[in-house]
């Protein structure tokens, strides 16, 4: 049988590869626009502020998980 705090670190694992991906793709896509400026510039504060987001996320997901198995 599987313990319910093994089942939280599984799926706290696989929300943090399907953030990570997520982030990864932003980042590029944040890149890209920086490169492209002036040119679409007024998109800039909006993709950075997705961005942050999905960082500032994954960084709270990667926290929970390190007090998960700290608590193994």
């Amino acid at each position: 049988m599987v313990q319910a705090g093994e089942t939280s670190i599984e799926e706290l694992k696989g929300q943090i590869r399907k953030l990570n991906s997520k982030a990864g793709q932003m980042k590029m896509d944040l890149h890209d626009l920086a490169e492209g400026l002036p040119t679409d510039y007024k998109q800039l504060m909006d993709v950075a502020a997705a961005t942050y987001e999905i960082y500032r996320e994954l960084d709270e997901l990667k926290q929970q998980l390190k007090k998960l198995e700290n608590a193994k």
